[in-house]
């Protein structure tokens, strides 16, 4: 894996190029509003989406129905904010009351993974994962998400998800962003527009007991889970899995 000047990443044999996250994609979910009226547009991060090093193992994943990505968020601050993603939902599966889960590993930098519950249209839980270099950190069904790079380095992480679905952004449009802001002085502020929320809970990713799912590929890299994909199984069928994935 190399990333070229030009952000195209050469992934295998693969060039690939890129989606571009503008600043002005994110302008509804920006906390610094006075900073963000001052700013030009520019680019913010990259996302390498559906990516295989090989025609077999992309044969695999279409199998399974895994979809393998790769974003690269450098370090930058949004004014008063850490730069971040847009963040969003994952659909439920069928009516059955559940949503796909999603699995990150942190390849370069430091990420914190801000988590939120949503029931019955309210906020139940907030959990901020603080994750480095090699850490995997598996998004549990039923929880919107955002990536934030608090650090002096370029993020650069993968995930797995299935390839079944659509993300969903408007819940997190609609509420001006996340349950809470991390600013740039250490605060974790609460977003007013979601009304009563619980206080957040922190957590280091080896803190997690979920990822026992894992275990077998703990120490390797994550994208080597091709090889034996029925640890990604959790990916398409939460629900056989619900115990185990809660955090």
């Amino acid at each position: 894996m190399k990333f070229l000047k030009d952000k195209k990443l050469i992934f295998g044999e693969y060039v690939v190029e890129p989606d571009i996250r503008m600043l002005n994609d994110m302008k509804d979910v920006i906390y610094d509003k006075e900073w963000l009226k001052k700013s030009r547009n520019m680019e913010l991060y990259y996302m390498y989406r559906d990516l295989a090093l090989s025609d077999e193992d992309r044969e695999i994943m279409r199998r399974e129905k895994l979809r393998y990505d790769i974003t690269l968020i450098p370090s930058m601050n949004l004014g008063m904010e850490f730069i971040k993603t847009y963040g969003h939902y994952h659909p439920e599966i069928d009516g059955l009351g559940i949503s796909y889960a999603e699995v990150y590993e942190v390849i370069e930098g430091e990420a914190h993974y801000l988590l939120q519950k949503l029931e019955n249209g309210r906020i139940v839980d907030v959990v901020l994962i603080k994750a480095k270099k090699l850490d995997k950190v598996i998004i549990p069904p039923n929880y919107g998400h955002i990536t934030i790079n608090p650090g002096k380095n370029t993020l650069i992480m993968a995930n797995f998800v299935s390839s079944e679905f659509s993300s969903i952004y408007e819940p997190i449009k609609e509420k001006g962003g996340g349950a809470y802001f991390e600013l740039t002085d250490g605060r974790l502020i609460r977003n007013e527009n979601y009304g009563r929320i619980p206080d957040i809970r922190i957590m280091d990713a080896h803190e997690i007991s979920n990822l026992n799912i894992l275990e077998e590929i703990a120490n390797n890299n994550l994208y080597d889970a091709i090889n034996s994909p029925d640890i990604l199984r959790f990916l398409n069928m939460p629900f056989r899995y619900r115990d185990r994935l809660e955090i």
